[in-house]
């Protein structure tokens, strides 16, 4: 037996949403077995009996929480687990009752114990920087919210904001700075990039005196995309250096397109083609504008041309014209 996450949220809006007949979601939930990513597989079997009554226990926590009535649910969450040891959604339901009576421990234990089973599972990475906000943990937030914007950029958004609740006005504005590149920054975001921009401009007129070794040595202890950013442009000339620095951002920052451009080129320089082939495909899949995935594929192009794949570097440079036409 398997419970999909999506379908325990889409039960629950319409809980809160709608006064729909009962009926009707007890049959979406007994048809919520049987899925694909967001779910596990059960870890035993259970009676036909004992799956109707797990599904009574579970249904009755989700009204139980549409509610208000927290505790109950977690009564009733506690009768599914007995039935059905170890069950994420299960796991997912008890953190958010915890978090709903202010029990953050618990609510972090359980929600931890589910990611173990999904650890990228974009509902519940969700549900965790939840937790961390309200706890004002904005740092551990954070760190969360990047893993969110690795599977899903979309999310970068929420980071900008966690950014600024934490105070990190520089990081705030360099990500801002890159979604307006790729035409993704929303207005009300722009207005807030103004509005910093014009707060921290002398900050950042007196970081852009620094010379590369101290920026360098900056670098050592504070691993900001901002000082980043302003290293690969000191060492644009500098290929072996272009390499290091991107090679560890891309680590620092895996969803940044840019990095790994600026990596591609650097190894292509260097004749490094398969590797500069495979950094430049793995980058691709964050790339989210023509103009950037054309030089993409342009330096694709060149890779392979290096290597003598006339075929292959041909396909690769029409894809790039193809996209600046």
């Amino acid at each position: 037996m398997k419970i999909r996450i999506k379908s325990v949220i889409m039960i629950e809006n319409k809980m809160k949403n709608n006064k729909i007949i009962l009926f009707t979601l007890f049959f979406i939930l007994q048809h919520s077995f049987s899925f694909s990513q967001d779910s596990i597989p059960e870890n035993k079997d259970l009676t036909e009996d004992a799956e109707l009554k797990f599904q009574q226990y579970f249904f009755k926590a989700l009204s139980e929480k549409a509610i208000g009535n927290y505790q109950k649910a977690i009564e009733n969450l506690e009768s599914c687990n007995q039935l059905l040891e170890n069950d994420i959604a299960v796991f997912y339901e008890f953190s958010k009752n915890y978090l709903e009576l202010n029990n953050s421990l618990l609510a972090k234990e359980y929600i931890n114990r589910a990611l173990q089973k999904d650890a990228n599972n974009l509902w519940m990475l969700k549900h965790l920087v939840k937790i961390y906000q309200k706890e004002r943990n904005y740092k551990a937030a954070i760190k969360v919210q990047q893993q969110i914007t690795v599977l899903n950029p979309k999310e970068r958004d929420f980071l900008v904001q966690l950014y600024i609740y934490d105070r990190q006005y520089q990081e705030a504005i360099a990500l801002m700075e890159t979604l307006e590149q790729e035409n993704l920054l929303l207005t009300r975001l722009k207005k807030l990039k103004e509005k910093l921009g014009n707060r921290y401009s002398q900050k950042v007129k007196k970081e852009k005196t620094l010379t590369i070794s101290d920026l360098k040595k900056q670098f050592e202890t504070d691993k900001s995309y901002q000082l980043l950013n302003q290293i690969l442009k000191f060492s644009a000339d500098n290929v072996s250096e272009l390499i290091k620095y991107s090679s560890e951002g891309i680590l620092l920052f895996p969803a940044q397109p840019n990095l790994y451009l600026i990596n591609g080129r650097a190894l292509t320089t260097q004749k490094e083609y398969k590797k500069a082939i495979l950094v430049l495909k793995e980058g691709l899949d964050f790339v989210l504008e023509n103009e950037m995935e054309a030089d993409f594929y342009k330096e694709i192009a060149k890779s392979y041309k290096g290597l003598g794949d006339d075929k292959e570097g041909n396909k690769y440079q029409q894809k790039a014209n193809k996209l600046k036409s």
